[in-house]
């Protein structure tokens, strides 16, 4: 019996191999990750497969819709498999932990411009930033010691 992930690149008229399947098992388990984040989680099962390969991978995956890849301002880029829904993320400033936002309201695109300036949009990106709350925590912490220690 086919695996999900084996049916997923045939419906999307690709190959099975080994370094897709690989690949696409690395973002299953870990959604959000950068490149060599993804390379790390590939080369744990399957050492020999080569930096070239993975970047080869994703961009396939990418441009077949299995995968999608985010690149938040001053961020890396990361990849996904949440596909098609046009959903949005949170970045957290500090650590750049990324959570999945679902749509704030309505179909796709979401937001309506307010000028679109005769384009037809189809998607609207969107992306919050804040403090995870790890981060927010420590940050909190911060602050109370160091009040005080300035008693």
């Amino acid at each position: 019996m086919a695996s999900d992930s084996e049916a997923r690149l045939r419906a999307a008229s690709l190959r099975v191999t080994r370094p897709r399947l690989a690949v696409l098992a690395a973002l299953r388990d870990h959604p959000h990750v950068d490149t060599d984040t993804v390379l790390d989680l590939v080369r744990a099962d399957h050492p020999t497969v080569s930096h070239q390969a993975v970047y080869d991978v994703l961009r396939v995956l990418t441009d077949a819709g299995l995968v999608r890849r985010i690149q938040p301002a001053r961020a890396t880029a990361r990849y996904e498999l949440r596909v098609g829904d046009n959903h949005h993320h949170v970045v957290c400033r500090s650590c750049g932990a990324i959570a999945d936002v679902d749509c704030a309201v309505g179909d796709s695109p979401c937001l309506t411009a307010s000028n679109d300036h005769g384009y037809v949009v189809d998607e609207a990106e969107v992306v919050y930033w804040g403090s995870c709350p790890d981060c927010a925590t420590e940050r909190t912490s911060q602050r109370s010691a160091s009040s005080e220690g300035s008693r």
